[in-house]
C-alpha cells in the first residue's frame, strides 16, 4: 500500500530531479504555484491531503517523466530533498496577508525554496529587488530571515513597519523607545524608528551571494 509520504516524497523528487522547485513544478504544470506546497498536503483539522491524478499527470508532461518513472521513485523511497522554507520577493511582502501579526509566515500566496539545514521552522526567504541594499545585497540575490532567533546590535535586520514598508538594514542601536538602524547602501539615509512604528523585526541569519 502506497502512503501518503512516499506520494509526497516522489513529488518533491521528481521536481528537484527536472531542476524545478515543488512550486516552480506547479507552474510549469499548469497549476496553482502553491499546489504542492507542504502547508497543502495537511487539512487544518489534520487530515491527510493527496494530491488528484490529473495533477500527477499534469506533472509527468511538465517534465517529460513517464509513470514508470514516477513509479519507480515512488517504490525505491528516494530520500526526500532538503526540506524548503517560504519564499517571497521583498517589495511583495509589504502586502497584506504574509505574516501575522508576530512576523511569522502566514497565508498561502507563498512559493517555496529548498533549503537545508534551518532548524527555524519558522524561517523564511526574501528575494532582493533593486537597489537600495548594495553592496551586501544585489538585484535577485536570496536572504534567510529567521523570526525566533535573538536579534543583536550589529545583526542584519529585515524591519516590517505598521505602515507596509520593509526594510533591510543593521541593527545600530535600540533603547526602550526606538530602534536605531545603519542603512546598507552608504547612498541611503539611516532610519530611527520609534517601537510604535514597527510590525516586526527578524534577523538575517543567511544571504546567497
Amino acid at each position: 500500500m502506497l502512503s501518503h509520504d512516499q506520494i509526497w516524497g516522489a513529488i518533491d523528487t521528481l521536481a528537484q530531479r527536472y531542476g524545478f522547485t515543488a512550486s516552480g513544478l506547479a507552474r510549469k504544470a499548469g497549476l496553482d504555484a502553491t499546489t504542492f506546497n507542504r502547508s497543502k498536503r495537511v487539512a487544518p483539522d489534520g487530515r491527510e491531503r493527496w494530491p488528484s491524478t490529473e495533477s500527477i499527470s499534469k506533472i509527468l508532461v511538465a517534465t517529460g517523466a513517464s509513470f514508470d518513472e514516477f513509479m519507480s521513485v515512488v517504490l525505491r523511497r528516494e530520500p526526500a530533498p532538503a526540506r524548503t522554507i517560504p519564499l517571497i520577493g521583498f517589495a511583495q511582502a509589504g502586502s497584506g496577508g504574509f505574516f501575522d501579526d508576530g512576523g511569522f509566515p502566514a497565508g498561502t500566496g507563498w512559493e517555496e525554496v529548498a533549503f537545508p539545514g534551518v532548524a527555524d521552522d519558522k524561517a523564511y526567504a526574501l528575494e532582493i529587488s533593486g537597489d537600495s541594499m548594495l553592496p551586501l545585497y544585489r538585484d535577485g540575490d536570496t536572504i534567510i530571515v529567521s523570526p525566533t532567533a535573538t536579534v543583536r546590535r550589529g545583526d542584519r535586520v529585515v524591519v516590517k513597519t505598521v505602515e507596509g514598508e520593509v526594510l533591510a538594514k543593521q541593527l545600530k542601536r535600540q533603547t526602550a523607545k526606538t530602534v536605531e538602524l545603519a542603512s546598507l547602501n552608504p547612498e541611503h539615509a539611516d532610519r530611527v524608528l520609534t517601537l510604535a512604528e514597527i510590525a516586526f523585526m527578524a534577523r538575517v541569519i543567511w544571504a546567497s551571494q
